[in-house]
């Protein structure tokens, strides 16, 4: 089985001026960073102390900025721009990181029917999540053959009703969410032809800098005019439990300032927050914590694998069930901050996962 990498990489240069690639700079700012240290930092990224100032010497003359600042008894720190390239960065990777992922499934979907035809690959639609990446690495270890596309729940779930995919990621709130955030869902997905596939309960909730300084504690406070909001794009499922916060609290989305302004994952809206780009956004805990932002806990929600049940005990998703119900696998979702992965695996329907009326038992999904 083949692997593919793809990963981002960005250059500088002023208008007409030459270009500045900033791949091997990068490392070595995130290495002075860490150590406060040049010399450390030249050995953690396999470079000799000459090559290292000769790089920072040559971009800072580039930008007309230092980017370290040494100060007696006190090593070396990273001046604004040095942080502001790096927040950059972060960024981009955040942002990029599932479009690249799903790329480079479906080139290997493409290596693989090229060089190994007989075998089938797991088709994976979903909304991004990192127990979902977990799975899909979990499988890798394995040389599962996986094609992995990361779109909204609502294109997920369109797509298995279209026989696009084997299984189609969504989430669903728990409590008096429940029956709204299931809504959009029903169109496409049929309690008589498919089942779910439990892989998770996970935490959502606001995403504020470390220490919270605006004091930031409830839904409420989103129409503040002192805070800079972060969205998701329309379509995604969190951007649907934001909207749903929004009309409980009574709060029209025109007061929230930036509600506009949109990041396509978790991570991409953590990392716009920790830029010092806006004050609050929502999403999952793992992402907060990841870009050492606090979290405020506002609701716990269930993400589920739809499926078609004729195909539940084939050799495919059968294997997909067992992992799910591993040892191994839930502790890696557990570990997940904001996760727990004690039911991960378990086969139900409609009506067990959302009761009575909360599915479509007589809906016939959309063409």
């Amino acid at each position: 089985m083949w692997r593919v990498s793809i990963h981002p990489e960005w250059v500088v240069a002023p208008a007409g001026g030459e270009a500045h690639p900033l791949p091997e700079l990068l490392p070595l700012l995130t290495a002075i960073q860490d150590s406060g240290s040049i010399a450390d930092a030249a050995r953690m990224t396999s470079m000799s102390y000459r090559r290292a100032w000769g790089m920072l010497r040559r971009f800072e003359t580039a930008f007309g900025l230092p980017l370290v600042i040494k100060t007696r008894g006190q090593g070396t720190r990273l001046s604004a721009l040095a942080e502001r390239l790096l927040w950059a960065d972060r960024r981009v990777a955040a942002r990029l990181s599932p479009t690249l992922q799903s790329l480079s499934s479906e080139l290997e979907g493409e290596l693989e029917a090229l060089l190994a035809p007989a075998r089938a690959s797991l088709r994976i639609h979903a909304s991004h999540g990192f127990a979902v990446a977990a799975l899909v690495e979990a499988l890798g270890r394995q040389n599962v053959p996986v094609e992995l596309k990361y779109r909204s729940s609502t294109e997920a779930v369109a797509a298995l009703a279209r026989g696009e995919c084997d299984l189609a990621g969504f989430h669903v709130a728990e409590g008096a969410f429940q029956k709204a955030s299931v809504e959009p869902y029903l169109a496409w997905l049929d309690a008589r032809r498919h089942v779910l596939i439990h892989l998770a309960h996970r935490t959502q909730g606001l995403f504020v800098a470390s220490g919270n300084p605006k004091g930031v504690r409830a839904v409420e406070d989103l129409a503040r005019t002192d805070l800079r909001f972060v969205n998701r794009q329309f379509g995604s499922g969190t951007r649907v439990l934001i909207d749903l916060l929004l009309a409980r609290a009574g709060i029209d989305p025109s007061r929230v300032a930036g509600y506009e302004n949109t990041e396509f994952t978790h991570a991409a809206v953590a990392a716009y927050i920790a830029s010092g780009m806006a004050d609050v956004g929502f999403g999952l805990e793992t992402a907060a914590r990841r870009f050492g932002l606090d979290f405020v806990a506002l609701l716990r929600e269930r993400y589920f694998f739809a499926s078609e049940a004729s195909a539940i005990g084939k050799p495919l998703l059968r294997h997909v069930v067992t992992l799910l119900k591993s040892a191994e696998l839930r502790t890696v979702i557990d570990a997940l901050p904001g996760y727990e992965g004690r039911i991960a695996g378990s086969v139900i329907g409609f009506k067990e996962a959302f009761g009575a009326g909360g599915g479509p038992a007589s809906a016939a999904p959309r063409r």
